[in-house]
């Protein structure tokens, strides 16, 4: 993301103008606009002339019913009033009513603007719902250009593959192969079992190629049950040493990929589908590899949560509790050690529910601890997601969270979602 230009007043109300550079900047984009902040972009809209026609002969012109019409570029600013973001299409529609003067569009007539990339927008956010700290630091985060690097990885079981790459906010699905794979039973059948095998690693290989640059990633996770992923990772290296020898077309990739080898990780999972990355990225020669990285500190985090949930009153009362209800009361007494909370709380139309959840990260973090802002499109995020979308580790138990009622929660909770 490209920072153009900031303007805001002391209480946080005005105008930030960016340009998405990434398709991820998008869903930061996603993240920031909200209903009611006033968005200004360069769009098309049809607009239709109207012709003038001389009445009875007299001199007199007025419009005629029909007209022509054409597609206009033009700039629009409008009040948010509905977003919509298609991460596989990389692809965010913001909808509301023309909220400044246009000498094209009459004030108040509804408008779609379609963001892309490399097309500048500007952002306002008024007095009552103004820029808060977690949208300032979603600016800040998505314009550091250390935190683009990505991670590429591959999901497979014999005759399923999902290519993903996985950046630091969200989890992309880029190919799904699929091969049907004969059974072992007969010479014959074992024969065309190899073949089948053979033409799911090339499929895999070629998709890899397509959409993983071997000179950029810092790592590319091939993650199997069995030893998929390890006769995959010997199919790569072999076929990439013979293109190079023989000087074939792909040779300029499969040298970058030959030369990045040390960074391919194995890693045994459950299965080839793509919920099994959550499993993988929590992987410890995973974590290992990307320690740095913020999907690895949250899958590491999540995991760590559910590890003291498990263990329940054990070692002297409960140190881990999910709700908006529970751990709110667990922040007010200053007992959380580490927040974990999904960016799904931050999109809420209501404004002081956004202010409720930020006013609870910044106050534990005030209070030395850790808060951890979850994307809902990675695989962490949508667990946390199922469970009401806020949890918290905490420093010492309170006895008084186990009295409160499981039913108020899930009212609470249901609210939330509404």
């Amino acid at each position: 993301m490209k920072l153009i230009s900031k303007q805001l007043d002391k209480e946080g109300a005005g105008s930030i103008r960016l340009q998405p550079e990434e398709p991820v900047d998008l869903w930061h984009a996603y993240n920031l606009i909200q209903s009611g902040n006033i968005l200004k972009a360069s769009t098309f809209r049809r607009i239709t002339k109207e012709k003038d026609r001389d009445v009875a002969g007299g001199g007199i012109s007025t419009p005629s019913s029909s007209g022509s019409s054409q597609r206009v570029q033009l700039t629009l600013a409008i009040t948010v009033q509905k977003t919509d973001f298609d991460p596989s299409a990389g692809a965010l529609h913001v909808s509301g009513p023309v909220a400044e003067e246009s000498p094209h569009v009459r004030l108040g007539a509804y408008h779609t603007l379609d963001l892309a990339l490399h097309r500048p927008f500007t952002l306002s956010k008024l007095s009552n719902a103004p820029w808060d700290s977690i949208a300032l630091q979603t600016i800040a985060s998505a314009c550091d250009p250390a935190s683009r690097a990505e991670v590429g990885a591959v999901v497979l079981q014999p005759g399923l593959a999902n290519i993903c790459l996985v950046t630091e906010h969200m989890t992309l699905l880029r190919q799904r192969v699929e091969v049907a794979i004969p059974r072992k039973r007969a010479a014959d059948s074992a024969v065309a079992h190899d073949k089948a095998i053979t033409k799911f690693y090339s499929a895999v290989a070629v998709a890899m190629q397509r959409h993983f640059d071997y000179g950029v990633l810092k790592a590319v996770i091939i993650a199997s049950p069995g030893f998929s992923g390890e006769q995959l990772l010997k199919y790569l290296l072999d076929t990439a040493a013979k293109d190079v020898d023989t000087g074939s077309a792909t040779a300029g990739s499969n040298k970058m990929l030959i030369k990045s080898k040390n960074n391919f990780v194995l890693v045994h999972c459950a299965s080839g589908h793509v919920h099994a990355l959550n499993e993988v990225l929590r992987a410890p020669e995973v974590l290992a590899r990307l320690a740095d990285a913020k999907f690895a500190r949250e899958s590491a985090t999540l995991e760590k949560f559910f590890s003291v949930l498990s263990e329940g009153d054990e070692g002297g009362g409960v140190k881990a509790w999910y709700g908006p209800k529970h751990v709110a009361a667990a922040v007010d007494r200053g007992a959380v050690k580490t927040l974990l909370i999904s960016d799904r709380l931050f999109r809420s139309d209501d404004v002081k529910t956004r202010k409720h959840y930020v006013a609870m990260v910044e106050q534990v973090r005030s209070q030395g601890g850790e808060a951890l802002v979850f994307s809902s499109l990675h695989e962490s995020g949508k667990q946390l997601d199922q469970f009401t979308g806020i949890a918290a580790i905490l420093n010492f138990p309170i006895p008084e969270l186990e009295d409160m009622s499981d039913d108020d929660e899930q009212d609470e909770v249901q609210m939330e979602r509404h």
